[in-house]
């Protein structure tokens, strides 16, 4: 099976955003070193960055989620010292000629690989572009947490990780076992466990915060990402069930889902699937749907706790720049979970509810679709 792990070399890390933390201290960058970072990102993409005290400086996005190597002057090339590259939504692409740019300017690649962990990146394995690769884990398996640190080129020494307290490590052995009877993988006792779990949820104290002096956009921001494991170990729970999930399944069920939605969008007034089928062997963490007016079909959505979200916070002073469809797709783009444990009336209820709160398509519209 093709995909990140045929990489050579890989540490786990806690999540995602502590991979990409630890793979810019692996390039050993002097501080406020500047990074080039995509203009479409989730926070935690940029959070790292500036916690191992480096600049995030912004690159576009071309229509296949490549980067817009046009939007990068040369100045600001000649003053990076990495780039970090995503493959969006589980749609892997091949980076040869992003490696190629980089390798021309001395420009270390990290190759994000968190919505992307199954399959070839044209005729590599996902995460053999990069100098460096980072998966986020629990995108794709059942896990509490867990992220992972990878190479196909160079060796990652021991990662410096401080392990988790016991306390902790039984909160992610619990959160596993609440999520396993969520999904009846208990015979015979997951009514008993569910009802345990709730009480458990219902009886948790919820402690007085005191308040805090205002904060910037920025720290609001960084805040929110969550930080305050990058520098942990992972959890005993998460390294065990790795070792032993099947990982077919979760291929299999994923392009099935994929279909399900694509069925429900063909030919859709107001919206459109952004891709029309994932490549060969990928396993899509996502259905991008592309929609004309995106605001109050998206707050319908939220409010009714369906399995969509968009990546509409993006990190201050981030720029728009003409031929980049970035700031399009934090706006436009909602991404309907794939996830395998979605079963297809998960499906269709998801997709009724879009259809349902899409607004209505003028006459004429109607007439020219038929």
């Amino acid at each position: 099976m093709s995909g990140f792990e045929n990489l050579r070399h890989a540490e786990l890390t806690t999540s995602g955003r502590a991979a990409i933390y630890q793979a810019l201290l692996q390039l050993h960058l002097p501080v406020q070193s500047s990074v080039l970072v995509p203009t479409y990102h989730c926070p935690t993409m940029i959070a790292p960055v500036l916690m191992a005290n480096l600049n995030p400086v912004y690159f576009g996005l071309t229509d296949d989620g490549l980067p817009n190597l046009a939007t990068i002057d040369a100045v600001t090339a000649d003053g990076c010292k990495a780039m970090i590259v995503s493959h969006y939504f589980g749609f892997s692409r091949s980076l040869a000629e992003v490696r190629q740019w980089c390798d021309q300017r001395g420009i270390a690649l990290i190759e994000d690989c968190a919505h992307c962990y199954f399959g070839n990146a044209g005729n590599r394995p996902v995460g053999a572009w990069g100098d460096f690769a980072t998966a986020s884990l629990t995108k794709f398996f059942p896990v509490p947490e867990a992220g992972v640190l990878a190479s196909a080129h160079h060796d990652i020494p021991p990662l410096r990780l401080s392990p988790p307290g016991l306390k902790a490590q039984l909160r992610g052995l619990a959160d596993v076992l609440e999520l396993s009877a969520e999904h009846k993988r208990f015979a015979g006792i997951n009514s008993a466990l569910r009802l345990l779990f709730w009480l458990k949820r219902s009886l948790r104290r919820t402690e007085p915060k005191a308040e805090a002096p205002p904060a910037s956009a920025t720290e609001n921001m960084m805040q929110d990402c969550d930080m305050a494991r990058i520098a942990q170990g992972p959890l005993w729970v998460s390294s065990a069930l790795m070792s032993v999930l099947p990982r077919g399944r979760v291929m299999a069920r994923r392009r099935e889902n994929f279909a399900l939605y694509a069925r429900h969008f063909d030919h859709v007034l107001g919206a459109r699937p952004l891709f029309s089928s994932p490549p060969e062997s990928a396993a899509p963490y996502v259905f991008p749907l592309w929609v004309d007016e995106p605001d109050q079909v998206y707050l319908a959505l939220r409010e009714q706790g369906l399995p969509v979200f968009r990546w509409d916070r993006i990190w201050p002073g981030t720029p728009h720049r003409d031929g980049d469809v970035g700031p399009l797709w934090s706006h436009h783009v909602l991404q309907l979970l794939c996830h395998q444990d979605l079963t297809e009336a998960d499906i269709e209820r998801t997709c009724r509810a879009i259809l349902s709160a899409l607004p209505p398509a003028p006459a004429s519209a109607i007439s020219a679709a038929h």
